[in-house]
């Protein structure tokens, strides 16, 4: 469907503003990334309709502000020229946010741009009784919060010494945060249930003399910003960009059925009974 052909008026990405009259307009960056030759067309559209700033939101959407609902559809004409499309702001899923991921960032785990990219593609805008908020994070360091998104994807990995050649130079010690690693008698150990499998130890070892056992994408339901933040339950984990697509794709399809409006995922939880939530996304998996 063109997002352009519902009309200005009925886009979540049109919010009015304190005086009535004007409004903010919101484009939708998917991941973040938004093109030079969009940057430069963004621009002339702000300036053309008088404004010398936009604002870039935390959920790295970019809004042309105080634009009068007079104007509404000659503007809605001029970024659909430069395909630049209105974002949410209602009950839909929203955009979609990611952190740089392995495209540049040294602590990355997962691809998160092309993931946010694909649940994007295959999920923004539509229509729910909630709000849906989709935050990806390529480690543990978790810089997109999704634990505080009502969908959350981590990469994470399982770190894995190589047995009989580690020195026990405790670089790996020294790196990791969470004190998980203890060198004993020469040998470097770690303890999972303290591990929070962010990767750095695999980075730091000077030797490369650990691995990533396994790779995986942590899927989380149920987590709110705001007044009162609630971190998001875990749903399940998974080896693929297409997994979490699928699941998260179930996820926003229960969630259409069996939510009801007013009130935030996290607060519903529990009365649309969270185990048999999970047992239904997960049948099949």
């Amino acid at each position: 469907m063109n997002e352009f052909c519902q009309g200005i008026h009925t886009s979540g990405g049109v919010i009015t503003e304190k005086d009535g009259k004007h409004c903010t307009l919101r484009i939708r960056v998917p991941a973040g990334v938004l093109s030079v030759e969009k940057m430069r067309g963004l621009a002339d559209v702000a300036e053309k309709y008088g404004q010398e700033n936009v604002h870039l939101t935390t959920r790295q959407a970019l809004e042309i502000s105080h634009i009068h609902n007079s104007m509404l559809e000659e503007i809605e004409k001029d970024l659909a020229l430069i395909n630049a499309p209105i974002g949410s702001e209602r009950d839909e899923v929203v955009n979609i946010v990611a952190c740089p991921g392995t495209d540049r960032c040294k602590f990355a785990n997962i691809d998160s741009i092309s993931l946010a990219k694909k649940l994007d593609h295959k999920l923004f805008g539509k229509s729910m009784p909630v709000k849906m908020r989709i935050s990806v994070s390529a480690c543990p360091y978790a810089c997109t919060s999704p634990v505080l998104n009502e969908v959350g994807i981590t990469g994470v990995v399982t770190p894995l010494r190589t047995p009989g050649l580690c020195t026990g130079c405790g670089s790996c010690t020294e790196y990791c945060k969470e004190e998980a690693i203890k060198v004993r008698q020469g040998i470097a150990e770690v303890d999972h249930d303290v591990c929070i499998r962010c990767g750095v130890c695999i980075e730091s070892c000077p030797f490369d003399l650990i691995s990533a056992s396994e790779r995986g994408y942590l899927i989380t339901v149920g987590g709110k910003r705001g007044r009162h933040p609630k971190i998001g339950r875990e749903l399940v984990e998974v080896n693929t960009e297409d997994e979490v697509v699928d699941i998260v794709d179930r996820l926003v399809y229960y969630v259409y059925r069996r939510a009801w409006s007013g009130r935030l995922l996290c607060d519903q939880l529990d009365d649309i009974q969270f185990d048999e939530f999970k047992q239904e996304i997960l049948s099949g998996v």
